[in-house]
């Protein structure tokens, strides 16, 4: 069960991290977490590439410093409620589709499915990687799994 900590509500950095309080639920906190990235998606979709992945690659930055943050200040590796990294987790898996809710669903599905159950080398990494780049990049693998998924699907149908 996810117990996340009263700093949260206190502390920005824990509140990003924790994907603006959506890795506060007591349960599957990184499946909310994906899910409150979605209407974010929703805002980016129609950005050029160009500008969706500036936007993606930042926040991939700021979020490596905010998960290493945070997980230094709990004491704690890889918290649960540490969602940030399924934000953009998900925000790589949507790269390049044009938003509809049946898209954004799909994508959700995929992205949890590749982050759940981890295939290789995302397993490798998730369990040899420290600190908040560490805690993001398997995110990131599973993201570009799930894109390639995503682009797969569109381009056979």
């Amino acid at each position: 069960m996810n117990r996340a900590p009263a700093s949260v509500w206190r502390r920005p950095t824990h509140f990003f991290a924790f994907g603006l309080g959506s890795g506060t639920v007591p349960w599957a906190p990184g499946t909310f977490g994906t899910l409150a990235a979605i209407p974010f998606y929703w805002m980016m979709a129609d950005l050029t590439l160009g500008w969706y992945l500036g936007i993606v690659l930042a926040a991939f930055v700021v979020g490596v410093w905010l998960c290493d943050k945070t997980s230094h200040d709990l004491g704690v590796h890889d918290h649960s409620g540490i969602v940030w990294d399924e934000f953009v987790g998900y925000w790589i898996t949507m790269a390049a589709v044009p938003f509809s809710w049946e898209a954004a669903l799909w994508g959700f599905v995929v992205f949890r499915i590749f982050d759940v159950f981890k295939p290789w080398p995302i397993r490798w990494a998730d369990r040899r990687v420290a600190g908040g780049f560490g805690i993001m990049i398997d995110d990131v693998m599973a993201g570009v799994y799930a894109w390639s998924t995503m682009h797969l699907w569109f381009w056979l149908h």
